[in-house]
C-alpha cells in the first residue's frame, strides 16, 4: 500500500528535526565552543543538496549525514567543524556542489576535511585494484594533514556497519572485510576501544551470523553465573578500596563476541574452555593529579594482599602510556573459584581517555571550552607521510604496509644514551636502524643488544638497549625484506630494490632485445609472453630480471617454440599455475592431470546473486590452498584476473585482504551439496599416551563413524604425545561430529582441527 506523499514527507520532516535536535541539544551540552549557527548552516545546506534521495534502507539520506554528525559529537567527542565536516561528508561525491563551493560557504578548513572524506575516481593502482585503497590512500593523505578526516571516517564507517542489513551479502562481506582489516585496527590506534569492539562485532556478525548469534546465545545463558562470580569476587575489593577512603566505581568487562571467536579459533578451544570472558575495571577519582601514579599502584599493592597475582602478566602501561593515549595498569588475578580474572586499575582521567582516545586529551589540555586544532599523534603522522613519500605500486602491497607499522601493539627500546623509543611489536635490529635514519639502516651491518653482538634479523624485547653498527661497503640485500616488519623499513627497503632492480632490468631488456634482433624477430608483446609461459616466469618483469641477471639464458629451445616448432618435450602445460582442484571424487577419475573446465564470469554477470556450489559444478571453480575450504565452511567467491572464480573461507587472512582492496570482485557463495564428494581435513590430537590409545582413536572414527583415515602420524615424548589424522570427510559436519566423539575418549585433551 502506497502511502500518500504528503504524510510520507511530513513525517521524514519530523524524523530528521528530532535527529537534528538531539544532534544539537548533546553538542550544546558539551564543553565545545558554542557554534550552534555554524552547524545549523550545514545542516540546511546538506539537506538541500541531498532533498528527495534515499538509502537502501528507505530512509531520507540526510539521516546518515546527521547519524555520523551524533557519532562525531558524542561518541568521539569532537566540536563544531568536525559536526559540519560529517553533516556535508557526501555532498561533494553525490551532488553537483564542489569542493570550492564547500570553501566559499563554510572556510579552507571544512572544505578541506570533506575533500578528504570524498571518494576519488581513478588512481596509482590501476584498474584491476578497487578504488577502496586509493580512497584510503587519499583518507590517509588527508588525514596527515588533520586528524579530524579519519575520526570522521570511522564515525561514518560505524553507522554503515549499524546499517549494512540493507545492503546484498556481497556488499556486506566486501564491507565487513574492509572494517575489519582497516578501520577496526585504525580505531584502536586511536584509542576508541568502544568503537574498535562494535566495529569488529558488526563484521564478525555479517560475515559469519551463525557463530555470532550461537556466541551471543551462550553469553545470555551465562549471564547468571558471571554476574555471581563478579560478587563474590569484587566484594573484598570493595571493602579495601572504602578503607583507602577512595571515590571509586567497580565495573564488570565481558569479552565481545568477536574476541571470544577469534580466540576459539586461536586456541582451538570450545566457548565453555575460555575462562577469561570476565575482566574487572577498577575507576576511581584520584585525590590530585599529582597522586593518580601513585594511588594506582596502591592499589596494586592492597589487591595482591586479597588475590594471589600472576607475576608474568602485570602491564604498566601507566609509567609507559601506549602512542594512542591509554593508560591503566593491568593485573591478573586468582580468583576463589581458581579462575584467573585481569583487573584493570585506572583513574576516570585515564577511562575517558580510553574510551574516546585521542579526543580525550584536548579536554585535558585546556579548562572551561576547548578548541579541537591540536594534534597529538605527530609521530605516527610522520610514519603515515614517509609510507605515502614512496607508494607501493600495488594495492596488497600499501594496504599491508600501512597495517604493519600502525596498528601492531609496542615494545619499549633504549638507545645506547638511555632514551626510550616505541616499536612495533616484533620488529628486529634491522627495523630499529631504520626507524633512526634511512642511511643507517641501509648500511647496517649488524647490532649490538644489551651489549651483546646479534645478526640483522635479530628480533627485539621490550626494554633491550640496542646500539647499531654499519659499515659504509654494506648495501641492502634482497633477502631483508624477509625480516623487517616495520613499514618504514620495508619501504625504505623495496624502494632501493626496486631502484636496484629496474637497472638490472634494463639490462635484461638489452640482452633480449640484441638476442631477437641477431635471430631476426620482432619484439612483440605476444613473443615476450611465449618466452615467460617457457621459462615458467609470470611477468615480464621478472622475466626481464632473469635475463639481467644471467638466471635466465635464451637459446635453440626459445627458438624452435617462436618459430612455431615444437619444444620436444612431450607438450603439455609447462604452466606456471597450473591447476589440480583438491576436491576428490568417490567415483573414478578420468584423467589425474586433466584441466577442468573453469567458469569464466561473462561481462553482465550479476555480482549481487549467490552462487551455488554443487555437486555437478564444483570442478566449474577454483578452490583456494589457503584456508582449504569444505562443505559447510562460510565461504565467498572471488574474481580473479582470468575472470575466473576462486573459493575462500570468508575468515581467511588472504580473502581480508581481496576484500579491502579488490571488494568489487567479492561474490555470496553457498554450498548446496549431496553428500557423494570427499575432500580433505587435518585433525590434530594432543594428550596422555597411554597402551591402546590409537587402538582406541581408529576405531572411533573408522567403525563408529565409517570415516576413512588417509594418514596417521603421532609422535610420544616423556608421556605426552602429539598426532594428526588426515581423513577423508563430506563436509564440516563430519569433522564436528569426529571431534566431538574424540573428545570422549579418556586421556586425548586437547583436539581441533588444522585449517
Amino acid at each position: 500500500m502506497d502511502d500518500d506523499p504528503k504524510i510520507r514527507e511530513a513525517e521524514d520532516e519530523r524524523l530528521i528535526n528530532d535527529a537534528f535536535q538531539k544532534l544539537i541539544t548533546d553538542y550544546l551540552n558539551s564543553r565545545h565552543r558554542k557554534k550552534t549557527d555554524l552547524i545549523t548552516k550545514a545542516f540546511n545546506f546538506a539537506k538541500q543538496a541531498h532533498k528527495g534521495v534515499r538509502r537502501l534502507s528507505g530512509e531520507p539520506y540526510i539521516m546518515h549525514p546527521i547519524a555520523v554528525a551524533q557519532i562525531v559529537c558524542s561518541e568521539i567527542g569532537l566540536g563544531s567543524t568536525s559536526i559540519c565536516s560529517a553533516l556535508l561528508h557526501d555532498v561533494v561525491e553525490d551532488t553537483d556542489y564542489t569542493v570550492e563551493d564547500i570553501e566559499n560557504m563554510f572556510g579552507p578548513k571544512i572544505a578541506q576535511i570533506v575533500d578528504g572524506l570524498t571518494k576519488i575516481s581513478g588512481g596509482i593502482f590501476g584498474e584491476k585494484a578497487s578504488a577502496q585503497a586509493e580512497n584510503f590512500k587519499k583518507l590517509l593523505l588527508t588525514m596527515s594533514e588533520d586528524i579530524r578526516v579519519i575520526l570522521i571516517k570511522i564515525a561514518d564507517r560505524l553507522h554503515n556497519m549499524r546499517t549494512l542489513d540493507s545492503q546484498p551479502a556481497n556488499k556486506q562481506y566486501k564491507i565487513a572485510g574492509e572494517t575489519l582489516y582497516i578501520y577496526a585496527p585504525l580505531a584502536h590506534r586511536l584509542g576508541l576501544y568502544k568503537i574498535k569492539s562494535e566495529l569488529e562485532n558488526l563484521s564478525f556478525k555479517f560475515e559469519h551470523p551463525d557463530e555470532y548469534n550461537s556466541i551471543v546465545r551462550k553469553l545470555e545463558d551465562t549471564q547468571v553465573s558471571r554476574h555471581e562470580s563478579f560478587d563474590q569476587f569484587k566484594a573484598p575489593i570493595e571493602e579495601m578500596l572504602q578503607k583507602m577512603g577512595l571515590h571509586y566505581e567497580i565495573r564488570e568487562r565481558v569479552k565481545t563476541p568477536y574476541s571470544i571467536w577469534t580466540k576459539m579459533q586461536n586456541k582451538h578451544v570450545t566457548f565453555d574452555e575460555i575462562y577469561d570472558i570476565l575482566a574487572v575495571r577498577i575507576i576511581f577519582t584520584p585525590t590530585s593529579r599529582a597522586a593518580e601514579t601513585k594511588e594506582c599502584f596502591n592499589i596494586y599493592v592492597e589487591l595482591c594482599q586479597i588475590y594471589r597475582s600472576h607475576p608474568d602478566r602485570l602491564r604498566d602501561w601507566i609509567s609507559h602510556p601506549k602512542s594512542n593515549g591509554y593508560q591503566a595498569l593491568h593485573v591478573t588475578l586468582m580468583s576463589k573459584e581458581g579462575h584467573w580474572i585481569e583487573v584493570q586499575i585506572r583513574s576516570d582521567r585515564m577511562d575517558e581517555i580510553a574510551e574516546q582516545g585521542l579526543a580525550a586529551h584536548w579536554k585535558y589540555k585546556e579548562g572551561g571550552e576547548y578548541a579541537e586544532d591540536e594534534n597529538e599523534l605527530n609521530e605516527w603522522l610522520h610514519t603515515i607521510k614517509e609510507i605515502l613519500d614512496d607508494p607501493q605500486p600495488d594495492a596488497m602491497d600499501f594496504l599491508d604496509a600501512i597495517k604493519l607499522n600502525l596498528f601492531s601493539s609496542e615494545i619499549f627500546i633504549f638507545t645506547p644514551k638511555g632514551e626510550i623509543k616505541t616499536m612495533p611489536a616484533d620488529c628486529t635490529a634491522l627495523d630499529f636502524a631504520f626507524s633512526i635514519h634511512t642511511f643507517l639502516g641501509s648500511h647496517c651491518i649488524g647490532a649490538k643488544v644489551n651489549h651483546k653482538l646479534v645478526p640483522l634479523s635479530h628480533k627485539l624485547q621490550s626494554g633491550d638497549q640496542v646500539e647499531i653498527l654499519t659499515s659504509k661497503s654494506q648495501h641492502v640485500q634482497p633477502s631483508w625484506i624477509n625480516f623487517v616488519s616495520t613499514a618504514k623499513a620495508r619501504s625504505k627497503v623495496m624502494a632501493i630494490l626496486r631502484r636496484q632492480s629496474r637497472d638490472i632490468q634494463k639490462a635484461g631488456e638489452e640482452v633480449l632485445d640484441a638476442w631477437l634482433q641477431k635471430n631476426g624477430l620482432e619484439k612483440t608483446q605476444s613473443v615476450i609472453d611465449q618466452l615467460c609461459e617457457l621459462h615458467e616466469v609470470p611477468r615480464r618483469e621478472p622475466f626481464l630480471q632473469g635475463l639481467g641477471q644471467k638466471t635466465i639464458l635464451l637459446g635453440e629451445k626459445d627458438l624452435e617454440v617462436l618459430k612455431g616448432k615444437k619444444s620436444g618435450d612431450g607438450g603439455g602445460a609447462s604452466g606456471w599455475r597450473k591447476f589440480v582442484p583438491f576436491v576428490k571424487s568417490s567415483k573414478k577419475k578420468d584423467s589425474e592431470n586433466q584441466q577442468p573446465d573453469l567458469f569464466t564470469v561473462p561481462e553482465k554477470f550479476n555480482r549481487k546473486k549467490p552462487i551455488y556450489i554443487t555437486d555437478e559444478n564444483i570442478s566449474q571453480y577454483k578452490f583456494s590452498t589457503c584456508c582449504h575450504p569444505i562443505p559447510g565452511d562460510d565461504v565467498l567467491g572471488y574474481i580473479d584476473n582470468k575472470n575466473q572464480i576462486v573459493i575462500h573461507k570468508r575468515s581467511c587472512s588472504v580473502a581480508n585482504k581481496l576484500k579491502t582492496s579488490y571488494g568489487n570482485r567479492i561474490l555470496d557463495a553457498k554450498w548446496d551439496m549431496g553428500r557423494t564428494l570427499f575432500f580433505d581435513a587435518t585433525i590434530r590430537l594432543g594428550g596422555i599416551d597411554r597402551r591402546g590409545l590409537v587402538h582406541e582413536v581408529t576405531r572411533v572414527i573408522s567403525n563408529q563413524l565409517s570415516v576413512d583415515i588417509r594418514r596417521l602420524t603421532f609422535t610420544t615424548e616423556d608421556g605426552v604425545f602429539d598426532g594428526t589424522i588426515d581423513l577423508r570427510v563430506h563436509d564440516r559436519n563430519d569433522v564436528k561430529d569426529i571431534i566431538d566423539k574424540l573428545k570422549e575418549v579418556d586421556d586425548l585433551k586437547e583436539i581441533s582441527q588444522i585449517q
